[in-house]
């Protein structure tokens, strides 16, 4: 019986050591960081890039360390029926035409789904729901703004009596929205609504593996939480 081959490792083309390009993507998605910032910060560190090559390593290998990281939590919360979602939509100007990002958040604060749109109707907000249920499995209750497209969306896919709108119960997505908006004003905003999609899903998988709710847990926690995702981080894609 002939052995399962071993996936090729996506590192082999490179001179540069899988470490370094897992510090140089983390970095520059993590962080509010511009790319020249990045080219600085390791060149303090000895390592000597161009700013062009931390484009080209975050854009090669940021969706495949985002894919991993959603990948094995998907698999860990898709049986989980007590889920609460929070959905809302933030402006997002690309060329000075607005656009909509689209954002599912679970109660714990968690990145759900992001999803980039021009409009934002019934329409938009279908294509969005029916993403995160396709992904990320069934909802106990959905928690939106007084958007009508959401409740029309609903409508159509019969799940109206999971909807929730309240005044302030839409907080935990409004907070989410923070850090991205940080990370855009340091990008100097985007030029293509393709790369919005795909750096506002990069940028979610990575804010969700580094989060470890400093403000929720003693020191001693805390520090155990982030040493447990800096060890699983360096073993991605290995």
């Amino acid at each position: 019986m002939p052995r399962p081959r071993k996936p090729a490792s996506p590192f082999r083309y490179f001179n540069s050591s899988p470490e370094v390009i897992r510090l140089v993507v983390m970095m520059y998605v993590r962080f509010p960081l511009s790319l020249r910032n990045v080219e600085d910060l390791l060149f303090e560190r000895g390592i000597d890039l161009s700013y062009e090559t931390v484009r080209f390593w975050w854009t090669r290998f940021g969706p495949l360390f985002a894919a991993d990281i959603r990948r094995q939590r998907v698999s860990r919360m898709k049986g989980f029926k007590h889920w609460q979602w929070h959905l809302d939509e933030m402006y997002v100007k690309i060329g000075g035409e607005m656009h909509y990002l689209w954002r599912a958040v679970d109660q714990e604060g968690e990145v759900l789904e992001s999803y980039v749109t021009k409009t934002r109707d019934k329409k938009a907000a279908l294509a969005f729901i029916r993403k995160a249920l396709k992904r990320h499995g069934s909802v106990e209750t959905i928690t939106t703004d007084g958007l009508r497209s959401y409740g029309a969306a609903m409508d159509e896919l019969g799940n109206r009596h999971k909807q929730e709108i309240g005044r302030w119960a839409n907080n935990r997505v409004e907070n989410s929205h923070l850090p991205f908006r940080r990370r855009e004003r340091a990008m100097l905003r985007f030029r293509q609504m393709k790369s919005l999609q795909m750096f506002a899903s990069v940028h979610a998988s990575f804010h969700n593996h580094f989060a470890a709710d400093r403000h929720l847990t003693d020191r001693q926690t805390y520090k155990t939480n982030r040493s447990a995702a800096l060890a699983e981080w360096q073993s991605l894609m290995a």
